[in-house]
Formats: C-alpha cells, structure tokens, sequence
C-alpha cells in the first residue's frame, strides 16, 4: 500500500490557490482513478483506490500546512506504513507551472508542510515537486497563497498530474 500525501490549506479561503495544488493533485488523481469519495481521518480527508494493482491511500491533511505531519503520521502509524511508503505531492516556486520533478529524499528547503513531515517521519519519502513558479519580485507570502492567474487556473493539476 501506498500512502499519497497532497499538501494544502483546509477550507475555502484557500481552495483554488497555488500553495494548494497538492490538493489539486489528489482531487484529479481520485477523479481520474475512481478512487472512493473523501471521508474524514487522520486529521484530515482520505480516499481509497488502486493505482494498477497497487492500493493507494489518498490524504489531505486538515491541519495547516505547517501542522501537516501530525496527519501523516496518524495515517502511518494506523496502516503500519513505512516512510517508504509515502510519496507527498506539494506546490515548488522553482518549478514553472505545470513542470513536475519526482524526488526521493532530501531536505524541506524552507517548505513549512515538508519540514513538518520531516519532523513526524523523517526524509526519506518521495516527493513529487509540483511547479507554481516563482513571483516576480520578491517572494511574499501573498504570492504563495494568490489563486491561479487566468492562464493556470483549472489546468494546473491535471498538467501537473497526467490521467494515466
């Protein structure tokens, strides 16, 4: 079994924006997959399915971003998981928009959801690093959390996470 782990912000103030695609991600991949509907666990939502003969765990964990480990961990600890287990999808400034890079390890690089992680389980998990690109300008907060421009919205995750 797998554990996918789309990183985000609960709630509506935040649904739609960049920071978010990890939740986009997830949202097409269960679409996409027929994967059963989102239930509440783990501090967060869950769906189930199979990616070929693999059973997949879907999570968005309801905690901040910055609490998101908590949710994975429940989630990991339930299912007696390995960190080898867990591939974490999430949003990646230096990445253009819908550009995607697979990495196995490695640090947080200032990411407030991996460093989280890394404090629950540790780095050796894969991620998938999803591009939002970066602002021009200095990065401010604002930038991160700003919904998709015209150009991106809709189609960010399905580029970024192609039907398979």
């Amino acid at each position: 079994m797998k554990l996918f782990v789309g990183l985000g912000n609960p709630g509506a103030k935040y649904a739609g924006n960049r920071h978010n695609i990890g939740f986009m991600a997830l949202d097409q991949i269960a679409r996409d997959h027929d994967f059963s509907p989102w239930k509440s666990a783990f501090k967060g939502e869950v769906a189930e399915g199979r990616l070929g003969r693999e059973k997949v765990l879907l999570l968005k964990p309801g905690t901040f971003m910055n609490l998101s480990g908590e949710s994975v961990r429940a989630a990991l600890d339930f299912y007696k998981l390995s960190v080898a287990d867990i591939v974490v999808f999430h949003d990646e400034l230096d990445l253009a928009p819908g550009r995607s890079r697979l990495k196995q390890g490695g640090g947080h690089a200032g990411h407030n959801g991996l460093r989280s992680i890394h404090a629950h389980v540790g780095e050796a998990y894969a991620r998938v690093r999803l591009g939002i690109g970066r602002p021009s300008g200095p990065c401010r907060r604002s930038s991160i959390l700003a919904r998709w421009s015209a150009r991106y919205a809709g189609s960010a995750s399905r580029k970024a996470v192609p039907a398979s």
